[in-house]
Protein backbone atom coordinates (compact mmCIF):
# COMPACT_ATOMS: atom_id res chain seq x y z
CA UNK A 1 0.00 0.00 0.00
CA UNK A 2 2.78 2.40 0.92
CA UNK A 3 4.56 1.52 -2.29
CA UNK A 4 1.49 2.48 -4.32
CA UNK A 5 1.13 5.76 -2.46
CA UNK A 6 4.82 6.50 -3.00
CA UNK A 7 4.49 5.76 -6.71
CA UNK A 8 1.46 8.03 -7.00
CA UNK A 9 3.25 10.87 -5.20
CA UNK A 10 6.31 10.42 -7.41
CA UNK A 11 4.11 10.49 -10.52
CA UNK A 12 2.41 13.67 -9.38
CA UNK A 13 5.76 15.31 -8.60
CA UNK A 14 7.18 14.31 -11.98
CA UNK A 15 4.12 15.64 -13.79
CA UNK A 16 4.40 18.88 -11.84
CA UNK A 17 8.04 19.36 -12.74
CA UNK A 18 7.82 18.46 -16.43
CA UNK A 19 4.43 20.01 -17.25
CA UNK A 20 4.03 22.91 -14.85
CA UNK A 21 7.58 24.24 -15.09
CA UNK A 22 7.53 25.09 -18.84
CA UNK A 23 4.12 26.73 -18.49
CA UNK A 24 5.16 28.68 -15.39
CA UNK A 25 8.42 29.69 -17.08
CA UNK A 26 6.44 31.21 -19.94
CA UNK A 27 3.99 32.83 -17.52
CA UNK A 28 6.77 34.41 -15.45
CA UNK A 29 8.67 35.69 -18.48
CA UNK A 30 5.56 37.15 -20.06
CA UNK A 31 4.46 38.81 -16.85
CA UNK A 32 7.95 40.19 -16.28
CA UNK A 33 8.02 41.68 -19.75
CA UNK A 34 4.61 43.28 -19.20
CA UNK A 35 5.49 44.91 -15.89
CA UNK A 36 8.83 46.53 -16.72
CA UNK A 37 9.22 50.06 -15.33
CA UNK A 38 9.17 52.98 -17.66
CA UNK A 39 12.32 55.17 -17.63
CA UNK A 40 10.61 57.78 -15.51
CA UNK A 41 9.02 55.50 -12.98
CA UNK A 42 10.32 55.15 -9.44
CA UNK A 43 10.05 52.14 -7.17
CA UNK A 44 10.45 51.73 -3.49
CA UNK A 45 13.85 51.29 -1.90
CA UNK A 46 14.88 48.44 0.36
CA UNK A 47 17.88 47.82 2.54
CA UNK A 48 17.50 44.14 3.38
CA UNK A 49 19.50 42.30 5.96
CA UNK A 50 22.85 41.00 4.75
CA UNK A 51 22.13 37.43 5.84
CA UNK A 52 19.25 36.10 3.75
CA UNK A 53 19.80 32.66 5.19
CA UNK A 54 16.22 31.49 5.45
CA UNK A 55 14.90 32.92 8.70
CA UNK A 56 11.22 33.71 8.59
CA UNK A 57 11.69 37.44 9.09
CA UNK A 58 15.15 38.04 7.65
CA UNK A 59 13.52 39.25 4.44
CA UNK A 60 12.10 42.31 6.18
CA UNK A 61 14.70 43.06 8.84
CA UNK A 62 15.61 46.57 7.70
CA UNK A 63 14.03 48.51 4.88
CA UNK A 64 12.32 51.74 3.93
CA UNK A 65 9.28 51.59 1.68
CA UNK A 66 8.60 54.64 -0.47
CA UNK A 67 5.74 55.40 -2.83
CA UNK A 68 5.38 52.87 -5.63
CA UNK A 69 4.10 54.36 -8.86
CA UNK A 70 4.26 51.46 -11.27
CA UNK A 71 1.23 49.23 -11.54
CA UNK A 72 1.63 45.68 -10.27
CA UNK A 73 -0.27 42.91 -12.02
CA UNK A 74 -2.01 41.09 -9.18
CA UNK A 75 -4.94 39.04 -10.52
CA UNK A 76 -4.94 36.87 -7.38
CA UNK A 77 -5.26 39.83 -5.01
CA UNK A 78 -8.48 38.53 -3.46
CA UNK A 79 -6.94 35.16 -2.67
CA UNK A 80 -3.66 36.76 -1.59
CA UNK A 81 -5.40 39.10 0.85
CA UNK A 82 -7.38 36.21 2.32
CA UNK A 83 -4.26 34.07 2.69
CA UNK A 84 -2.33 36.97 4.24
CA UNK A 85 -5.05 37.26 6.90
CA UNK A 86 -4.98 33.48 7.36
CA UNK A 87 -1.20 33.43 7.86
CA UNK A 88 -1.53 36.40 10.20
CA UNK A 89 -4.03 34.55 12.40
CA UNK A 90 -1.92 31.36 12.35
CA UNK A 91 1.08 33.37 13.54
CA UNK A 92 -0.71 35.14 16.39
CA UNK A 93 -2.89 32.21 17.48
CA UNK A 94 -0.47 29.32 17.05
CA UNK A 95 3.13 29.99 16.07
CA UNK A 96 3.78 32.90 18.42
CA UNK A 97 2.30 31.33 21.59
CA UNK A 98 4.10 28.01 21.02
CA UNK A 99 7.37 29.75 20.09
CA UNK A 100 7.12 31.97 23.16
CA UNK A 101 6.55 28.95 25.42
CA UNK A 102 9.51 27.22 23.78
CA UNK A 103 11.70 30.28 24.37
CA UNK A 104 11.01 30.02 28.11
CA UNK A 105 12.23 26.43 28.10
CA UNK A 106 15.22 26.77 25.79
CA UNK A 107 17.78 29.53 26.48
CA UNK A 108 18.56 31.89 23.62
CA UNK A 109 22.08 30.50 23.21
CA UNK A 110 20.59 27.05 22.61
CA UNK A 111 18.07 28.35 20.10
CA UNK A 112 20.77 30.23 18.20
CA UNK A 113 22.84 27.06 18.03
CA UNK A 114 19.83 25.11 16.73
CA UNK A 115 19.29 27.79 14.08
CA UNK A 116 22.92 27.42 13.01
CA UNK A 117 22.48 23.65 12.80
CA UNK A 118 19.53 23.91 10.42
CA UNK A 119 21.29 26.50 8.27
CA UNK A 120 24.35 24.29 8.04
CA UNK A 121 22.16 21.31 7.16
CA UNK A 122 20.67 23.27 4.25
CA UNK A 123 24.11 23.69 2.64
CA UNK A 124 23.13 21.72 -0.53
CA UNK A 125 20.53 24.36 -1.41
CA UNK A 126 23.00 27.24 -1.21
CA UNK A 127 25.94 25.35 -2.69
CA UNK A 128 24.09 23.88 -5.66
CA UNK A 129 22.34 27.15 -6.56
CA UNK A 130 25.62 29.05 -6.40
CA UNK A 131 27.04 26.50 -8.84
CA UNK A 132 24.02 26.85 -11.14
CA UNK A 133 24.62 30.59 -11.25
CA UNK A 134 28.34 30.02 -11.96
CA UNK A 135 29.26 31.72 -8.69
CA UNK A 136 32.18 29.38 -8.10
CA UNK A 137 33.80 31.47 -5.39
CA UNK A 138 30.57 31.54 -3.37
CA UNK A 139 30.06 27.83 -3.95
CA UNK A 140 33.57 27.24 -2.61
CA UNK A 141 32.89 29.42 0.42
CA UNK A 142 29.68 27.54 1.16
CA UNK A 143 31.49 24.21 0.83
CA UNK A 144 34.29 25.38 3.11
CA UNK A 145 31.75 26.69 5.64
CA UNK A 146 29.95 23.35 5.65
CA UNK A 147 33.18 21.39 6.10
CA UNK A 148 34.47 23.58 8.94
CA UNK A 149 31.18 23.99 10.77
CA UNK A 150 30.24 20.33 10.47
CA UNK A 151 33.55 19.21 11.99
CA UNK A 152 35.04 21.93 14.19
CA UNK A 153 31.64 23.52 14.69
CA UNK A 154 30.12 20.27 16.00
CA UNK A 155 27.54 19.47 13.28
CA UNK A 156 26.93 23.16 12.70
CA UNK A 157 25.81 24.13 16.18
CA UNK A 158 28.69 26.65 16.15
CA UNK A 159 29.96 28.85 13.33
CA UNK A 160 33.78 28.96 13.49
CA UNK A 161 33.85 29.46 9.71
CA UNK A 162 32.50 32.97 10.25
CA UNK A 163 34.04 33.84 13.62
CA UNK A 164 37.52 32.38 12.94
CA UNK A 165 37.90 32.42 9.15
CA UNK A 166 35.54 35.29 8.27
CA UNK A 167 33.70 33.07 5.77
CA UNK A 168 30.24 34.60 5.49
CA UNK A 169 27.26 32.74 3.98
CA UNK A 170 26.37 33.16 0.31
CA UNK A 171 22.65 32.39 0.41
CA UNK A 172 21.04 31.40 -2.90
CA UNK A 173 17.92 29.42 -3.75
CA UNK A 174 16.37 28.13 -6.95
CA UNK A 175 14.02 31.10 -7.21
CA UNK A 176 17.10 33.35 -7.33
CA UNK A 177 18.69 31.02 -9.88
CA UNK A 178 15.66 31.35 -12.16
CA UNK A 179 15.76 35.12 -11.73
CA UNK A 180 19.48 35.14 -12.47
CA UNK A 181 18.75 33.62 -15.87
CA UNK A 182 16.03 36.12 -16.72
CA UNK A 183 12.86 34.47 -15.45
CA UNK A 184 10.54 37.20 -14.22
CA UNK A 185 8.72 36.97 -10.89
CA UNK A 186 5.30 36.44 -12.41
CA UNK A 187 2.23 37.33 -10.40
CA UNK A 188 2.34 37.69 -6.60
CA UNK A 189 1.34 34.58 -4.65
CA UNK A 190 0.87 34.22 -0.90
CA UNK A 191 1.62 30.65 0.22
CA UNK A 192 -0.16 29.16 3.26
CA UNK A 193 2.10 28.98 6.35
CA UNK A 194 4.96 30.49 4.29
CA UNK A 195 3.97 34.02 3.36
CA UNK A 196 4.46 36.33 0.37
CA UNK A 197 6.00 34.86 -2.75
CA UNK A 198 5.44 34.81 -6.51
CA UNK A 199 5.04 32.20 -9.25
CA UNK A 200 8.77 31.97 -9.95
CA UNK A 201 9.79 31.53 -6.32
CA UNK A 202 6.96 29.06 -5.72
CA UNK A 203 8.39 26.99 -8.59
CA UNK A 204 11.80 27.22 -6.93
CA UNK A 205 10.50 25.56 -3.78
CA UNK A 206 10.26 22.20 -5.60
CA UNK A 207 13.96 21.65 -6.45
CA UNK A 208 15.00 23.27 -3.17
CA UNK A 209 12.82 20.75 -1.34
CA UNK A 210 14.71 17.87 -2.94
CA UNK A 211 18.03 19.50 -2.04
CA UNK A 212 17.02 19.73 1.62
CA UNK A 213 18.37 16.72 3.57
CA UNK A 214 15.29 16.78 5.83
CA UNK A 215 13.15 15.75 2.85
CA UNK A 216 15.02 12.42 2.72
CA UNK A 217 13.95 11.30 6.17
CA UNK A 218 11.91 8.19 5.31
CA UNK A 219 9.32 8.53 8.05
CA UNK A 220 7.18 11.49 6.98
CA UNK A 221 6.06 12.11 10.57
CA UNK A 222 9.66 12.47 11.70
CA UNK A 223 10.49 14.70 8.74
CA UNK A 224 7.46 16.89 9.50
CA UNK A 225 8.40 17.11 13.18
CA UNK A 226 12.00 18.10 12.38
CA UNK A 227 10.91 20.74 9.88
CA UNK A 228 8.24 22.13 12.23
CA UNK A 229 10.71 22.29 15.12
CA UNK A 230 13.12 24.27 12.95
CA UNK A 231 10.38 26.74 12.08
CA UNK A 232 9.28 27.20 15.68
CA UNK A 233 12.91 27.73 16.69
CA UNK A 234 13.24 30.42 14.03
CA UNK A 235 10.06 32.20 15.12
CA UNK A 236 11.22 32.15 18.76
CA UNK A 237 14.31 34.16 17.78
CA UNK A 238 12.28 36.83 15.97
CA UNK A 239 9.26 37.42 18.20
CA UNK A 240 8.30 41.09 18.02
CA UNK A 241 9.76 41.84 14.59
CA UNK A 242 6.61 40.86 12.70
CA UNK A 243 4.48 42.93 15.05
CA UNK A 244 6.61 46.06 14.59
CA UNK A 245 6.38 45.80 10.82
CA UNK A 246 2.64 45.26 10.98
CA UNK A 247 2.05 48.32 13.17
CA UNK A 248 3.63 50.67 10.65
CA UNK A 249 1.76 49.38 7.60
CA UNK A 250 -1.36 51.10 6.29
CA UNK A 251 -2.20 48.16 4.02
CA UNK A 252 -0.45 45.06 5.38
CA UNK A 253 -0.84 42.94 2.25
CA UNK A 254 0.46 45.63 -0.13
CA UNK A 255 3.30 46.38 2.26
CA UNK A 256 4.38 42.73 2.45
CA UNK A 257 3.96 42.17 -1.29
CA UNK A 258 6.08 45.17 -2.28
CA UNK A 259 8.73 44.56 0.37
CA UNK A 260 9.11 40.94 -0.69
CA UNK A 261 9.38 41.70 -4.40
CA UNK A 262 11.95 44.44 -3.90
CA UNK A 263 14.05 42.33 -1.56
CA UNK A 264 14.06 39.46 -4.04
CA UNK A 265 14.96 41.75 -6.90
CA UNK A 266 17.92 43.08 -4.93
CA UNK A 267 19.02 39.58 -3.87
CA UNK A 268 18.92 38.35 -7.48
CA UNK A 269 20.95 41.31 -8.65
CA UNK A 270 23.76 40.72 -6.14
Amino acid sequence: MRGRVHIKISAITTAFIFWFFPFAFFLCTAAHAGTQKSPGSQGSVLSPADDMSGDAFDTFDEFEVKEIREKVSDPLMGYNRFMTKFNDKVYFWFFKPVARAYSFVAPEVVRISVSRFFKNLAWPIRGFNNLLQLKFRCAGIETARFAVNTTVGVAGFFDPARSWLNLCPCPEDFGQTLGHYGVGPGIPLVIPFVGPSNIRDAMGLVPDYYLDPVSYIKDWKTAFAVDTYGRFNTVSLHIGEYEKLREGAVDWYIFMRNAYEQNREKAIGE
